[in-house]
């Protein structure tokens, strides 16, 4: 799928939009500045894939600090079959910018 921009993200977020919202960033910064997003690290992704296998099919947007990490997350996801990903471009810096 293709990706999202922040301005395309923060209108889903304002108005309640449903689909599966992934964080991909370290749990310190998760906690640090949050979106309200399901936290699960890029590195623990592979062992904790099984907290999103009822999403298959289901739209998830996956960000990060950049985007960088949060494109790493969609295109595994995609390996594991996963058909419905999104990246967030621009990540939560170009989001905290709107």
């Amino acid at each position: 799928m293709e990706d999202i921009t922040v301005e395309d993200l923060k209108s889903r977020l304002d108005n309640n939009e449903k689909f599966v919202f992934l964080d991909v960033r370290e749990e310190w910064e998760y906690e640090d500045d949050n979106l309200g997003a399901k936290n699960i690290p890029l590195a623990d992704l592979p062992t904790r894939l099984e907290e999103l296998e009822d999403y298959k099919d289901t739209e998830i947007v996956v960000h990060c600090r950049s985007g960088a990490r949060s494109m790493n997350a969609k295109k595994f996801l995609e390996t594991k079959g996963f058909s419905k990903v999104r990246n967030t471009t621009g990540g939560i810096l170009a989001y905290r910018n709107l």
